[in-house]
């Protein structure tokens, strides 16, 4: 049995074994996370820049953008140069930093995700009293918490994966390290800790599960009854792309962490993960842009301001 600190490196799945599927596989990738990237970014700059979008539910989208930037640049620049380099191995401590920073932004991201359903409720619910409720400092104080949430559990779920022991195979059935696939392979009889924070982590969820269907359920109860047709329309049109994005966030994130591992890594398996780790970064900028037309506006003085900014320029 040999302990963990003997393992110096874990060797991440292939793509494809033929070398023109994974240079093929590999740009392919490369231009979701450019344009997962840029839209991401792109959301977060229009937000801070608009004076129109400083109000808190954009504040805790700009905060959105931004843990989805992050998350998605945690695992997929690494199986981009996996695949075009034709190495996919990573290092012990690198496997360690993944774990702990996509466990970061995950739990971030789902706290932060709860505080925008909160949000609607008050604005939807008791839109007299919104700005009381939702003033600058519970905002900010709802962000910092999600941080620090993010912080305690990437902390819990990479000291208690990585204080076991692990053997035999090294072949992770993921393009990146996961908790479930590490356990996978640990030769520990006793796992206390990660069975700790794992627990944690569920009650964590339940609550965040909780919280989001409790003020949707309040959101159309108020909706209901209210007569008008044209209101109805609106708060469905602020409501339903945030009721999306969290769908496609916990119904990836379960599949992932629900399905049995298995010894050796399948199709099945690379497409959940891409499922779990691409496709909530990358539908987020789409669903906020496509259905939100204070963003449209936002891009469009945007654009407005950098034509004539470069028009200027080149009288000068």
């Amino acid at each position: 049995m040999a302990n963990h600190s003997a393992v110096m490196e874990f060797f991440l799945m292939e793509v494809s074994a033929t070398r023109e599927l994974q240079i093929i596989h590999g740009f392919l990738f490369l231009l979701i996370y450019l344009v997962t990237l840029m839209g991401n970014l792109l959301i977060f700059v229009l937000i801070t820049l608009d004076q129109y979008l400083h109000t808190p539910m954009y504040f805790f989208l700009k905060n959105l953008s931004l843990f989805d930037a992050c998350l998605i640049s945690i695992t997929v620049p690494k199986c981009i140069m996996s695949t075009l380099c034709h190495e996919n191995t990573i290092s012990f401590s690198g496997c360690i930093l993944q774990v702990l920073l996509v466990i970061h932004f995950a739990g971030s991201e789902l706290f932060i995700l709860t505080a925008m359903s909160y949000d609607r409720y008050v604005a939807i619910c008791r839109p007299l009293h919104y700005n009381i409720i939702m003033n600058r400092r519970v905002c900010m104080g709802m962000t910092v918490t999600s941080w620090l949430l993010g912080s305690i559990f990437g902390v819990l779920y990479s000291s208690g994966t990585f204080s076991l022991s692990f053997c035999g195979s090294r072949n992770l059935p993921q393009f990146f390290c996961d908790v479930p696939s590490l356990l996978k392979f640990s030769c520990s009889k006793t796992h206390i800790t990660i069975d700790i924070s794992e627990a944690i982590g569920v009650m964590y969820a339940l609550f965040c599960l909780v919280s989001i269907g409790f003020s949707y359920i309040c959101i159309f109860n108020t909706v209901l009854r209210i007569p008008s047709s044209q209101r109805w329309s609106k708060t469905f049109s602020t409501c339903t792309p945030h009721l999306i994005v969290v769908t496609t966030f916990i119904v990836t994130g379960t599949m992932a962490y629900l399905k049995p591992v298995p010894d050796s890594p399948h199709l099945v398996d690379f497409l959940v993960s891409v499922f779990y780790s691409v496709l909530p970064p990358s539908l987020n900028p789409i669903i906020y842009s496509l259905r939100n037309k204070e963003i449209k506006e936002a891009l469009r003085k945007f654009l407005w301001k950098v034509s004539h900014c470069r028009l200027y320029g080149e009288k000068q």
